[in-house]
Formats: C-alpha cells, sequence, structure tokens
C-alpha cells in the first residue's frame, strides 16, 4: 500500500446508526460523520459480535470474540472481567511493527498492561466535551509518523455523572451549560423520530431527544479531529474508521442481539480506495477492526490468529463477490448481574440466535432498567413494546429465526414452524462449527443442559 498511513479509530459509546444522516435519519445533526461517509465507504451489514460496551471493545482491540479474550462483560467495578494474560491486543502489534500509538477518552479495557498505549492525556478530565477531548490529540498527531490513534467518546452512552462539570447532566450526558468553546444542539420531543423497537410514549421521547444531542456533540468531536489532522497535514495520509462498541442505549438494542442491538455504523476513510460516498452490502464484523487496521498499516499476521478477517480488499465493492455468507455474534454478561449467554449467526437474509440460558428471565442492565422509556411502559402496564410483546422480551425460547427480508423487526419466529426444522439444524450445525473453532466455553452446553 505504499507509504504507511497513519490510523484513526473512532468508537463511540451506544450509537445506534439508526440516529446517522448518512444511514437515513432526516432529522439528527451529524455533518461531520455524514462528510466522512461521503469522502468514503458506509456499510450497510456492519456487526458487534456482542452488544456490550466492554465485551465488544475487547473484540475490536483483539480481533477475538469475547469469549475467547474472557472479557466476558465490564471490566469495572465489581465485574471485574479482564482479557486473559495470553490475548495479544491492537496497540502490542501496531507497536512492534514501529507505530507510534495513542488513545484518549473511555477505556474499559483490562489489564492495561495488555494495552500498551504510548500516549494518553495525563489530565484526562474530559468526561463529555468531546471538542475538548479531539484538541487535546494534537500534540500526538503532530509528531512522527506513523501513528495509531484510538479515538473513543463518552457520548452518547445513556446516564453518568460529569466529574468535570459542576451540575448534573441529564440522562445522556447533555450539560446544563454549553462547554466552553462548543454550542450545543438541542432537539425537541415532537423532532424525533421513534424507531420501530420502541414505543410512542412521552418518555421515550424525551430521552431520544437527549439521545439526540448527545450524538450531535460526538459529531462535533468527531469534526474537531478531522480538523486538527487537516491543520496538521495529516489527514491526506490517513486511514480513519469510526464505530460503535453497541447499539442505543433503549431496551430492545443495546444487550440484544436483535438488529438494534449489533447491526452498527462503520465508516472508512482510506486514502488507497477509489470510490466515495458509496455503501458496501459486504457482512463484517467488530472482530475483522483488528486484522484490518493491521493490514491497512502494512503489517503481516497470520489469518488464523484471528476470528475476524482484513476487510480492505473489498471496500470498493458495493456487493462483494467470494467473501464471506455469514457473520458470528457471541454475547454473554453485561454487568455480573447480567447473565444471559446468546449464540447468532446471520445471514444477509436471515438471523439465528440460541438463547443458551432461554430458561431464564432475560437480565435488564441496570441503566436500561432504570430508564425512563422502560419505566414508563412498565407504569403503564403495556402488553407490547415497540413491535414485539413485553412477554416475548423478557421469556424468550430456545431457538429464534427470522426473516429479515419479509420481517425486519424479528417478530415471527420461524423456529417453531415444522417447515423450518431443517434451516433450523443447518444453523445449529453452523453455531457448533462456529463455538468449536473459537474455543467457546458455552460449547458443552448443547450436551449438558
Amino acid at each position: 500500500m505504499g507509504d504507511r498511513p497513519n490510523i484513526v479509530l473512532m468508537v463511540s459509546d451506544d450509537h445506534g446508526r439508526e440516529t446517522l444522516g448518512c444511514y437515513g435519519s432526516s432529522v439528527i445533526k451529524t455533518p461531520h460523520l455524514d462528510s466522512l461517509a461521503q469522502n468514503g465507504v458506509r456499510f450497510t451489514n456492519a456487526f458487534c459480535t456482542t452488544a456490550s460496551c466492554a465485551a465488544s471493545r475487547s473484540t475490536i482491540l483483539t480481533g477475538l470474540h469475547n469469549h475467547a479474550t474472557g472479557t466476558y462483560g465490564h471490566t469495572h467495578g465489581a465485574h471485574h472481567f479482564s482479557c486473559i494474560d495470553t490475548v495479544r491486543a491492537l496497540p502490542a502489534m501496531l507497536k512492534e511493527g514501529g507505530y507510534r500509538t495513542g488513545r484518549v477518552g473511555k477505556k474499559h479495557y483490562a489489564p492495561e498492561n495488555l494495552f500498551p498505549f504510548d500516549w494518553g492525556p495525563v489530565d484526562e478530565t474530559f468526561g463529555r466535551d468531546d471538542v475538548r477531548m479531539s484538541e487535546a490529540c494534537r500534540e500526538f498527531v503532530r509528531d512522527e509518523d506513523p501513528f495509531f490513534l484510538y479515538w473513543c467518546s463518552y457520548n452518547p452512552h445513556r446516564g453518568g455523572r460529569l466529574d468535570d462539570h459542576p451540575l448534573q447532566p441529564d440522562g445522556f450526558g447533555n450539560p446544563p451549560t454549553p462547554y466552553p468553546g462548543d454550542e450545543e444542539q438541542p432537539y425537541s420531543e415532537d423532532e424525533v423520530v421513534v424507531p420501530s423497537f420502541l414505543s410512542d410514549l412521552p418518555e421515550v421521547r424525551a430521552e431520544l431527544a437527549q439521545y439526540y444531542q448527545s450524538i450531535s456533540r460526538l459529531d462535533r468531536g468527531v469534526g474537531r479531529l478531522l480538523s486538527v489532522l487537516e491543520e496538521e497535514g495529516k489527514l491526506a495520509n490517513t486511514v480513519i474508521l469510526y464505530i460503535s462498541d453497541n447499539g442505543a442505549a433503549f431496551p430492545e438494542a443495546k444487550t440484544t442481539l436483535y438488529e438494534p442491538g449489533m447491526n452498527l455504523p462503520c465508516i472508512v476513510r482510506s486514502p488507497f480506495h477509489n470510490k466515495r460516498g458509496t455503501p458496501c452490502d459486504g457482512l463484517i464484523t467488530w472482530a475483522d477492526i483488528t486484522p484490518t487496521v493491521l493490514d491497512f498499516a502494512g503489517l503481516p499476521h497470520e489469518s488464523d490468529s484471528f476470528h475476524g478477517r482484513s476487510f480492505t480488499r473489498i471496500i470498493d465493492q458495493a456487493s462483494p463477490e467470494d467473501w464471506r455468507e455469514e457473520i458470528f455474534a457471541s454475547h454473554t454478561f453485561h454487568e455480573i448481574t447480567n447473565y444471559y449467554p446468546m449464540r447468532v449467526v446471520r445471514t444477509k437474509r436471515h438471523k439465528f440466535n440460541w438463547n443458551v440460558a432461554w430458561k431464564l428471565d432475560y437480565s435488564f442492565a441496570a441503566d436500561l432498567w432504570s430508564s425512563a422509556s422502560w419505566q414508563a411502559a412498565l407504569r403503564e402496564d403495556l402488553e407490547q413494546f415497540g413491535t414485539r410483546t413485553v412477554d416475548a422480551y423478557i421469556h424468550r425460547p430456545r431457538f429464534e429465526l427470522y426473516d429479515l427480508e419479509t420481517d425486519p423487526d424479528e417478530v415471527v419466529n420461524l423456529a417453531t414452524q415444522p417447515e423450518h426444522e431443517d434451516m433450523v439444524e443447518a444453523f445449529v450445525q453452523k453455531l457448533r462449527t462456529f463455538q468449536e473453532d473459537t474455543h467457546d466455553p458455552w460449547l458443552h452446553k448443547w450436551t449438558y443442559e
């Protein structure tokens, strides 16, 4: 690929793709991410492999499913999951290959010695101020090439106090007054678009308006980083990847492997590819990120070292030929109290879910349970939330099979229909092979229970 490029990997926190202009939203203002897509490639079949922050980031930074890294759920506090000592992480591989490595923003990985970044702000008190966080990267990107920057926003994650702000924010970290040098973009509850997986309740609209505002702040941070790169003469030779760790922090999205939880934005701007402003419908997952970054960096790697594969060769293809026909997902925990393992195989048309502990009630993340949106549903004693019944959301069958072409909301479970028995068995065999190949500890559940 010629001179080795600089590489920036941007990971937002709980950003569903339904809230991006370049993915079809007519309301939310994301001009900088939209511009990135206009100058790059927008993937339409991009998926996290586990819809929980730390577990997903372990996959992003290793190319391995979380059941192989040991980061089955959150790394912080009482949850205390972490990568197994033998795992090799992306920053270590890039350092060995001659790259300077830097990180800023949300970590959510452990143990730190496996992620040996050269640079990170000493006094990191940016909170939700992504514009200031991006400006703090100027010193790092100004130095010698090549560099790798891992830029991780806390937006638009639900909840959390701003340690660097004197007042309590709203439910999505929006400050009561704008940050210095920035200007907030508020939204009214009337203008938001309620996606099909949510119910049109006043509380849902209020939270969506807060969510939109947090996303627009994220977008302004992306814009400032792009400006920094351009002003420092680095943009032309920099690969930029934008993804989210998992879907929106609303019921039926985050912590689930339904489409709103795992089908996410992925935008790639590369100086090595010719097409601009085009989509690519190739199936990719976050297990592909590490080998893709290594490929962009021109660093050799064994394909069998990762559960994913580099997607650099398909970026210029709208519908790639000779590419994979299915992807896999593996989710086990969110918080330590949220044990609900799921394994998924998804093709372009079908989704097959194995709810490993299907006899248990679905386990809610604390912030999703306490959200105004869900509490309103409980208070109103709603039978249905979004397109799915509340009972179906909490009490799930062992197998779920959906035809996404005719049933994009994943409501009609074909796994119970006799005429789909052969398809169910074929997907079961695919999952078992995937588990064997990736040394999934939950493989024994097929015979154990």
